[in-house]
C-alpha cells in the first residue's frame, strides 16, 4: 500500500514539473509557435497600423516634465480597454498588471511619458511621405506605442504566464524628472522583479546594458546689478558665468571611462542696457565612472568659484563679491548588466530567432535604476527608425515596426514563462 502512495506522489511531482513555468528551458522558437503566442505575433503583423495611430494620439497630448497627467489618462484608457487592472500611482505612473500564476514574481516593461520640450511646443504631427514629424514622436512616442501595442498583443493571445507582466508608463525620465517615476515602481515591486525592460526609443539595432551616472546642477551667481552706464565697471554675473564656463570646457575629458558635459540652458539680465543682478545655467554631466564624474563635478565647482574670483576683482567699482551656488537637479546612478544574465542571454536568444542584429551600447535611461540596484534590466527601442531626437524637427519612420513589436513580445513571453 505504502509502495502505491509512493507511485501515485511521484506521478504527481511528474505532472507538476510538466506545467512548471521555467522559460529559460524552452526554446524560444518552441515558445514562439505555441498556439498562444502565434495568435500574439500574427495579431502584431496584421495591427502595425493601430499601433501607428496610437503613437501619434499620444504624442499629440503634450506631456513635458511635471505635466504628464493627461496623456497618463489616455494611456490608461488603452490598458483599461485591454481588460488590465490599472491604477494611476502617486507619482503619476500609469500601472497596469497582466496577472501571473505566481504573482510574487514580476517582468516589468516600462517607457517613460514625458518629453524633453516646454508648455505650448506645437506638437502636432505632419506626415511627410513615409515619415511622422513632431517633437517626441520618436522619445519617447515610439516607445510607448509599443508598449501599448505588446500588451494588446498580451491580450489577443491570451496568453498565460507563470510570472506577473506589468505595462507602465511612467513619469520624470527626462530632464530634471530624475527619474522618478521609476524610482517609484522599483520601490513598489522590490524584490518581486524578476528582470526590468525600459522601451525608449525606436532602434533595435542596439541593447542598453549599461547605465551611465550623470549629475546636473543649477548654478546661480547672484550681483549688485546696475545701469549699463552710470555704473560701468561693476561686477556682471553673466561675465562670470563665461569665465566659468571657458574654463571648465578646457579641462580633460576622459575617453575612456567615456565621460561628458554639456550647458544646456543659460538665463539671465532684464535688458539690454542692464547690468545683470543674477545669472543662471544648467548642466549635465555623464560618465561610465562614478568616479570620473567626481572629478568633473570638482573640476565644474572650481571653475566657477576661479571666474567669480576673477570677475570680482577685474571690477573697477568697489561692490560686494558675487554670489555664487549650486543647485543640484538630479543624479542617475551607474550600474551594468553581467555578460552572463539570463536576460541578456533571453534577448540574444529571440535576437537570433526572429534574425535581427543587435549590439550592446551605454546610455542612460530608467533601466539606471534597476541596474544600480542589482536587478536585472536593459533599455531596448520599439521598432522602425527616427532621428532629431529632443529637437523640433523630430521624426520617426514606422518601417519595419512589426519587427521590434514581435522581438519586445517574445521576450517579454519568454520572460514570463508560458503556461497550458
Amino acid at each position: 500500500m505504502n509502495f502505491v502512495k509512493l507511485s501515485r506522489f511521484c506521478c504527481m511531482l511528474i505532472v507538476m514539473a510538466t506545467f512548471s513555468p521555467r522559460a529559460t528551458e524552452q526554446p524560444v522558437e518552441k515558445i514562439a509557435q505555441t498556439p498562444q503566442c502565434a495568435r500574439g505575433l500574427n495579431w502584431i503583423e496584421q495591427n502595425t497600423s493601430w499601433v501607428t495611430d496610437q503613437q501619434i494620439r499620444l504624442t499629440e497630448i503634450p506631456a513635458p516634465e511635471l505635466d504628464e497627467g493627461r496623456r497618463a489618462e489616455y494611456l490608461k484608457r488603452l490598458f483599461e480597454a485591454m481588460s488590465l487592472k490599472v491604477r494611476i500611482d502617486e507619482t503619476g505612473d500609469v500601472v497596469a498588471e497582466r496577472p501571473g500564476a505566481e504573482p510574487h514574481k514580476v517582468v516589468l516593461i516600462a517607457a517613460h511619458l514625458d518629453t524633453v520640450f516646454p508648455p505650448g511646443t506645437p506638437v502636432q504631427v505632419k506626415r511627410n511621405g513615409g515619415r511622422l514629424e513632431a517633437p517626441g514622436i520618436s522619445d519617447n512616442g515610439s516607445g510607448l506605442a509599443a508598449l501599448v501595442g505588446v500588451a494588446r498583443a498580451f491580450a489577443e493571445s491570451q496568453v498565460h504566464t507563470a510570472k506577473t507582466v506589468v505595462f507602465a508608463g511612467d513619469v520624470g525620465e527626462e530632464g530634471e524628472g530624475n527619474l522618478r517615476g521609476i524610482r517609484a515602481l522599483v520601490e513598489h515591486y522590490g524584490s518581486r522583479l524578476s528582470a526590468v525592460i525600459a522601451v525608449d526609443g525606436p532602434s533595435i539595432e542596439h541593447i542598453t546594458v549599461q547605465g551611465i551616472a550623470s549629475r546636473r546642477f543649477e548654478i546661480v551667481i547672484n550681483g549688485p546689478g546696475g545701469h549699463s552706464w552710470s555704473d560701468f565697471g561693476r561686477p556682471n554675473p553673466i561675465t562670470a558665468l563665461a569665465r566659468g564656463i571657458v574654463q571648465f570646457s578646457s579641462v580633460r575629458v576622459s575617453e575612456s571611462p567615456r565621460s561628458s558635459f554639456n550647458f544646456g540652458l543659460i538665463e539671465g539680465g532684464t535688458s539690454v542696457n542692464s547690468i545683470p543682478a543674477r545669472a543662471v545655467v544648467k548642466v549635465d554631466l555623464r560618465s561610465e565612472s562614478e568616479s570620473e564624474l567626481a572629478r568633473l563635478e570638482s573640476s565644474l565647482r572650481e571653475a566657477m568659484k576661479n571666474a567669480v574670483r576673477q570677475e570680482t576683482e577685474a571690477a573697477e567699482v568697489p561692490v560686494e563679491e558675487l554670489q555664487l551656488s549650486f543647485r543640484s537637479l538630479g543624479a542617475r546612478p551607474a550600474g551594468k548588466l553581467p555578460e552572463n544574465s539570463a536576460l541578456l542571454e533571453t534577448v540574444r536568444e529571440v535576437d537570433a530567432y526572429l534574425g535581427n542584429h543587435a549590439r550592446p551600447e551605454r546610455s542612460s535611461t530608467d533601466a539606471n535604476i534597476p541596474l544600480s540596484l542589482g536587478i536585472p534590466a536593459i533599455s531596448l527601442g520599439g521598432g522602425g527608425t527616427g532621428g532629431g531626437a529632443h529637437t523640433l524637427s523630430e521624426w520617426y519612420d514606422p518601417a519595419g515596426r512589426a519587427l521590434g513589436l514581435k522581438r519586445l513580445y517574445l521576450i517579454a513571453v519568454t520572460l514570463a514563462g508560458t503556461r497550458p
